[in-house]
């Protein structure tokens, strides 16, 4: 499978092989499913709390005596059918919102999504970024150039280098990351993917 190389003023170097086996597969729609609601419910910190019976105020004298009144028996104003009583059921910090996937299942689905960034030509290979300093104002230059419009650009490169992504932090809708991080959120949240050439070898070992 072939890709076009690109250099950061946007001219055509050459064309380049790149693995069918991870851009050009099948995508899988399941693993794809699967893989992001696990990311999304391990993001969850699971820190909401409602109080029990046994932690609200009041409700130390039984309300009226058991019998005689003609009303239900009631033990405690505490108790969850009271205003201001317990809450049953609630959430407790102690609930686990992590998910399992096996690993083969992520792998798949993260090459079924460059394989999607690929097909929909939104796959965009460049040799290297060369960033002296930060500057936002260069990075633009380099969108313009590569004709990248889309509001969601997920910047990939092999190491985390400082001033890729300080450069790039200030625009809206570009998120930059190094190749160990790379994950099907992020892929599947961006439009076009910005990837230089030794992140994707990088992906090719470890993917294909």
């Amino acid at each position: 499978m072939k890709i076009k190389l690109f250099d950061t003023t946007g001219k055509t170097l050459k064309d380049i092989e790149i693995a069918s086996s991870v851009f050009g597969i099948k995508p899988h729609k399941q693993a794809m499913y699967d893989t992001v609601i696990a990311q999304q419910a391990a993001l969850r910190q699971g820190t909401k709390k409602t109080k029990t019976r046994g932690e609200v105020s009041g409700g130390g004298k039984k309300p009226w005596r058991q019998k005689g009144t003609g009303r239900a028996r009631q033990g405690s104003i505490r108790a969850p059918q009271w205003r201001g009583g317990g809450v049953v059921f609630g959430p407790t910090p102690s609930i686990n919102y992590k998910k399992m996937v096996n690993r083969k299942v992520r792998q798949l689905a993260i090459k079924s999504a460059l394989s999607i960034k690929a097909k929909e030509t939104n796959l965009i290979v460049v040799d290297q970024f060369k960033f002296a300093k930060p500057s936002t104002k260069e990075f633009i230059k380099i969108q313009t150039a590569l004709k990248i419009n889309d509001k969601k650009t997920l910047v990939v490169t092999l190491e985390d280098d400082f001033n890729v992504a300080k450069s790039s932090s200030n625009i809206t809708g570009v998120k930059t990351i190094d190749v160990i991080k790379l994950n099907l959120f992020d892929l599947m949240n961006a439009t076009t993917l910005l990837i230089t050439e030794d992140a994707i070898r990088h992906i090719e070992e470890v993917y294909a």
